[in-house]
């Protein structure tokens, strides 16, 4: 990777900086079992990307999507931790505060199973589901992002939901 490129990644990563703290505080709201903090998160997802070339040609908006993609990452690699943590001592859970559902490592990681299904069948609910949900985008800021009306959003967001309900339910049983 040349100079210029990398320097043109990390003006990027400086201009959504503050967003994507803003996203991760979002996820770790009330979190009282979090190894990771907003800075941390934020950081780790930076290494994930801080070498790749192929972003630096990319709009703010789909840098920042690919920027939370990286953050479910590190989020998804956190509760794979935690989850083997768990079974070799006690059973304290690792998101209690996503989407104020009191969420464990093992509903996240179910979750993040149940949205790469999703990605497979509908990728443009998969992403309003990662902007809304680990974004806490508006359906504005969505549909503005993904091009598209506001009322398919919130269609797709209803449709997403629903989809991931019941999946998440026959995971569990």
């Amino acid at each position: 990777m040349t100079l210029l490129a990398k320097a043109t990644i990390d003006l990027i990563f400086s201009l959504v900086y503050e967003d994507l703290r803003r996203l991760a505080s979002y996820v770790h709201y009330g979190d009282q079992h979090q190894t990771l903090n907003t800075t941390s998160l934020v950081h780790e997802a930076w290494f994930k990307l801080k070498d790749s070339p192929r972003l630096v040609d990319l709009p703010l908006s789909h840098f920042k999507s690919i920027a939370m993609r990286a953050m479910r990452q590190v989020l998804v690699e956190e509760a794979r931790r935690r989850s083997a943590q768990k079974r070799d001592a006690g059973d304290a859970p690792l998101f209690p505060a996503i989407g104020g559902s009191g969420a464990c490592s093992e509903q996240f990681l179910a979750l993040d199973l149940a949205l790469n299904e999703l990605a497979q069948a509908s990728p443009r609910q998969a992403e309003i589901v990662n902007r809304r949900f680990f974004g806490g985008e508006t359906i504005e800021e969505t549909a503005l992002a993904l091009g598209v009306s506001e009322s398919m959003v919130e269609r797709e967001w209803r449709a997403a939901k629903a989809w991931l309900a019941i999946k998440m339910r026959g995971m569990k049983g």
